[in-house]
Formats: structure tokens, sequence, C-alpha cells
């Protein structure tokens, strides 16, 4: 999961980028104080393998307790019962650019339609920061 995060003022952002395998309930620490943030996950879907999803915050309080990431328990659960710990998360604008995988067994390459799919998942994640900024 890749975590981009901005905080500071509207004339001068600051951009703060993470990496984390497994974050579970250590997102809710990374999220913390922050404006914004632009999450990166794979994602159990029913659509096609290697389709991009961008969801914000009342997209991601809709998922069912049993969504879930690609790592266990998934960013929409994790961030439900931060919204409980953490009343200051309500105020972060989250977006959520999740790539529908396709193997998820521990050490399970990135499929081919996935790895098609990574370029314009870039390019998504540079719109969205920019926008952010």
């Amino acid at each position: 999961m890749w975590l981009e995060q901005y905080r500071g003022t509207a004339s001068r952002p600051e951009l703060r980028v993470e990496t984390s395998e497994l974050p579970g309930l250590g997102l809710l620490d990374l999220l913390e104080g922050a404006q914004a943030a632009v999450l990166v996950d794979a994602v159990h879907s029913q659509s096609e393998p290697g389709t991009l999803l961008r969801l914000e915050n009342e997209d991601l309080v809709s998922f069912q307790p049993d969504a879930q990431s690609a790592h266990g328990w998934g960013v929409a659960e994790t961030l439900q019962l931060g919204h409980s710990l953490y009343p200051s998360l309500m105020k972060c604008r989250i977006i959520l650019i999740g790539i529908v995988g396709q193997q998820f067994d521990p050490g399970s390459e990135i499929s081919p339609k996935v790895r098609e799919a990574l370029d314009e998942a870039a390019k998504m994640i540079e719109r969205e920061v920019q926008a952010q900024l």
C-alpha cells in the first residue's frame, strides 16, 4: 500500500509519501493529522483484474465488513474503526485508488492484466496528487 499524505497550509502544502506492506491499524497513525490522503492498494472485486477503482470517503464507508484488501483486513474496515477511535480522521479527505488483483497467494507475481494497468494507475495517482496540491 502507498500512502500519499498532505499537510501544511493552503499556500504551502506538505507532501509525504509512505509505503507499507501490511499497515493494518498502523494506517490510522499514518493518517493522523492529515488533511488529505491518497491510498493505493490491490483489492478483491468482481471486476476484471487490472480494473482501476477510485473511491472516496463515502464510498469506503459503504463497504461491507468482509470487503478486504489483498493484505487481510481492508482499508475500508480500518477507516471505519478509525472514525470511531480518531474523530479528527473524519476531516481527512481520503481517496483510494484500488487495482483489482488476480493472484493473491503469498509470493505470487503480478498478473499480466494487473501489470498492464500500472501505467494508468500511476497517472491516476499523479492526477490526485496534483489536485490536492
